[in-house]
């Protein structure tokens, strides 16, 4: 699919005719969420936004993010924004929720609109999501917390890069039209 970020793929160097072996423990430390969001607003730059999650291992443990961590990352866009929010999602479980729909309507200056099934293409944040990963490929991380801030690090430096954002929405071949005026 012509368009879609690819897989990260890594090199590394070793000598002649010996395998470099990354050794891993085998135990699970946990694991790290992000959700992000590209936060545009006429007159300013655009910018990345996003919320870390560093989940403990352990059974019964949630593992991935739930509506109050969306809903706390869309918060505090708005209030960084100072402004109503249009959000652009995918259908990922927890964005259609109904737990998700409730939340959402409590809010007067949010409109939602949902993106088609299976169209990671439309979405810019994938190709963020595929930028942070292309520059982390070819680290080995112990940690939970150093991913963490390998991660916070990475999208800290697309803050300074707007016109590589830009690129990613104008990658998706969708265009943001200003409302007329009345």
């Amino acid at each position: 699919m012509p368009g879609v970020p690819r897989p990260s793929k890594g090199r590394t160097w070793g000598r002649r005719g010996r395998t470099p072996v990354v050794t891993i423990s085998g135990r699970r430390s946990g694991r790290l969420s992000v959700a992000g969001l590209i936060a545009m607003r006429p007159g300013s730059r655009t910018r990345p936004c996003h919320r870390l999650r560093t989940h403990r291992a352990g059974k019964g443990k949630r593992r991935s993010m739930g509506e109050r961590d969306f809903v706390a990352l869309v918060d505090g866009v708005h209030q960084l924004l100072e402004a109503p929010i249009v959000l652009v999602w995918d259908r990922l479980d927890t964005h259609v929720s109904h737990a998700m729909r409730k939340l959402t309507a409590e809010r007067a200056w949010l409109t939602v609109f949902l993106l088609p099934v299976y169209s990671p293409d439309l979405n810019p944040v994938e190709w963020v999501w595929a930028h942070v990963k292309r520059n982390l490929v070819s680290l080995a991380v112990v940690a939970p917390d150093r991913l963490e801030a390998l991660v916070r690090n990475r999208l800290k430096r697309l803050q300074y890069r707007p016109d590589t954002l830009d690129g990613f929405i104008a990658g998706t071949g969708l265009t943001l039209d200003e409302p007329a005026s009345p």
